[in-house]
């Protein structure tokens, strides 16, 4: 009996021990936000209150479970530093965690010390470094786990390959080498390793899944992607390759010498100054009057260059076609020449010389690249390959045949010709606004998810849908240029602090929904440095407030009855856009979803007055993730 007693008073004790070194929740949860850089999205966690009662969360971003967190989900909240493991491990029944869309860095958290969890997302963030090959060892009850749009390196670590795994998402990384043996019995369901350097044969236990699973990696072979090469194979190829180089050389030596001749011909050097004007403002860019002549093999660095591409999807040629290709100027802008080159196999690319990211490293350039590679949006210009060199860089993509939403506002119209009518216009600012929701997504830690939107960067393929190009490039552009010349850098809050923010691209949006609206293009763009492009902005607010609002709009809209009221809605929905003071302008998230409730045809209801329209009427919500990703059960 007393033997009894003395190991029932040992158990209360330990029992106590553990319990006093957890400390409730709330202690737990405000050491953790101790720990962050910047916590003030989290301002209603504090001791004033506790963080559930029974299964409501008091506290942002919590689900909780007869009292107790069981899930914690701080998703884009611009958190920053280093994830405190060691203080959220002592959440006992901590089962799901999710700290996407944020800016934490540093290597991969201990986060075997969570052996309870059931779910981990820490896509789209800034971890980097390689991931210890156990670092999942003891997390036995791990059922998915995002890792995607990091930075990470190395080899995946080869305690990922559990049997219980059901969704792997770790695609937009730098992982190499080969994937691990995933067990035959495996139960994965959804599995994105995309875009990254893997190598070797898919293992047969993830042959069931799609190629889009494995794109972007070019070592990789096997099912679902093409077979694995024998040595035999690869001889003979080299030799094929051998063979062909030489027979490329020969064969640009004599096109080459063709083209210098055909070049002079009076047909071709035939060109007003108003056609080429048009060119280089309606065609991709505008701004820079250097005439430059089409790429060579010598300004490339010779026949040896390569081409890097970025998508799978996409017929592969090399470098040496490019150049045997006929290629048609397209336009020289602020950023450099646009080619059109007609490849002997048959398509058409689009060819744009920069000269102006030389001070990016070769790294970082490939990186960015293989991460707009990844993209796939119906409203964006895919990339689909890349050459570099220090000096220059050229970006291959497919060719737009209807030309840019510019060359259809301002250029001259063929006799008979109608212009953009309000139905085609309405589903072209539905489309760009689509396409940068799609890049706000993609790029949740990039102040300009665009940068430099503008009326010719929005091709129409030939339904009139728009197709935004020249996206997300800030990175990897030389800062002095981006600032000359880029139209983000032209917004009011960069004039008056030098500064761009999210709402940045909000304001160019504004700009190119008035340009659409009517007719007039905002000429400060041309100017280089500082423009403010408020010309355009101020006309439509003086009109509006001397109560003209009808002249405001394009006489060519034309084309649908009782549309008046709902192109008073979008031209609304561009000033408040277009506002001054980027703290008063709206959102990004607030302007595609005013955009896309806009119908062709006015409603019943009245239209508000313009002097009367006020943002706040209207509101948003969005989320990430859905609850469905953390329906793991405390107990199951």
């Amino acid at each position: 009996m007393a033997r009894k007693l003395s190991n029932w008073v040992l158990s209360l004790m330990l029992t106590t021990f553990f319990v006093s070194s957890w400390g409730d929740d709330a202690e737990i949860l405000l050491n953790f936000k101790n720990s962050l850089s910047d916590n003030s999205a989290l301002n209603d966690w504090n001791s004033s209150t506790t963080p559930c009662t029974g299964d409501t969360p008091n506290w942002t971003g919590l689900r909780c479970s007869d009292g107790n967190v069981s899930v914690l989900i701080l998703q884009n909240m611009s958190l920053t530093g280093v994830i405190d493991i060691d203080t959220l491990a002592q959440l006992p029944l901590l089962r799901s965690l999710s700290f996407m869309y944020n800016n934490f860095d540093g290597p991969m958290p201990n986060v075997k010390k969570l052996t309870s969890l059931r779910a981990l997302y820490l896509s789209y963030n800034n971890l980097s470094g390689e991931i210890p090959d156990d670092a999942f060892s003891e997390m036995n009850n791990l059922k998915k786990l995002h890792l995607a749009r990091n930075q990470f390196t190395g080899k995946i670590p080869s305690s990922l390959a559990m049997e219980k795994l059901v969704g792997l998402s770790i695609e937009g990384n730098q992982f190499e080498g080969k994937i691990p043996n995933f067990p035959d019995t495996t139960q994965l369901t959804t599995l994105n390793m995309a875009n990254n350097r893997l190598e070797g044969k898919i293992p047969a236990s993830l042959s069931k899944f799609n190629s889009s699973s494995f794109t972007g990696n070019n070592g990789l072979c096997g099912k679902p992607l093409k077979a694995c090469s024998s040595s035999k194979k690869k001889t003979i190829l080299i030799i094929v390759v051998i063979v062909a180089v030489v027979i490329a050389l020969a064969a640009i030596v004599g096109i080459s010498y063709k083209r210098s001749k055909r070049s002079k011909t009076p047909n071709e050097l035939k060109k007003n100054q108003e056609t080429r004007a048009l060119q280089k403002y309606g065609a991709y860019d505008m701004g820079q009057k250097e005439k430059e002549v089409p790429y060579s093999a010598d300004q490339l660095g010779g026949e040896n260059g390569k081409l890097f591409f970025v998508r799978n999807d996409r017929e592969r040629f090399e470098l040496q076609d490019l150049l045997r290709a006929s290629a048609e100027v397209l336009g020289s802008g602020s950023f450099g020449s646009s080619y059109k080159a007609v490849l002997l196999s048959g398509p058409a690319m689009v060819v744009k010389r920069f000269r102006q990211m030389s001070s990016v490293g070769k790294e970082d350039f490939h990186n960015h690249m293989r991460r707009l590679g990844s993209l796939s949006h119906p409203n964006l210009l895919p990339l689909v390959a890349f050459y570099y060199r220090k000096e220059e860089k050229l970006l291959v993509s497919d060719f737009v045949s209807n030309g840019s939403l510019a060359s259809h506002l301002h250029g001259k119209r063929s006799p008979g010709q109608p212009g953009l009518d309000w139905p085609t216009r309405l589903k072209i600012i539905k489309g760009v606004a689509k396409g940068l929701a799609y890049l706000y997504r993609e790029f949740p830690s990039v102040p300009l998810p665009h940068g430099h939107l503008k009326s010719s960067n929005v091709l129409l393929d030939h339904t009139f849908e728009p197709i935004l190009t020249d996206y997300a490039l800030v990175p990897v552009m030389n800062k002095e240029h981006a600032q000359l010349y880029m139209v983000a850098y032209k917004s009011p809050e960069f004039n008056q602090s030098d500064r761009i923010t999210r709402k940045t691209d909000v304001w160019s949006l504004g700009i190119l929904i008035l340009e659409l609206l009517t007719g007039k293009f905002p000429a400060n763009y041309l100017k280089q440095g500082k423009g403010g492009n408020a010309d355009l902005a101020n006309w439509v607010n003086s009109v509006v407030r001397e109560e003209w609002t009808g002249e405001v709009f394009d006489k060519d809209m034309k084309g649908t009855r009782n549309g008046e009221g709902e192109m008073l809605k979008l031209l609304k929905i561009g000033m408040c856009c277009c506002e001054w003071n980027a703290e008063r302008r709206w959102d990004f998230r607030e302007a595609v979803e005013k955009i896309q409730e806009l119908k062709e045809r006015d409603s019943n209801t009245d239209i508000e007055d313009s002097s009367s329209y006020n943002s706040e009427d209207y509101g948003y919500s969005s989320r990430p993730l859905t609850d469905d990703d953390f329906s793991f059960s405390v107990n199951g």
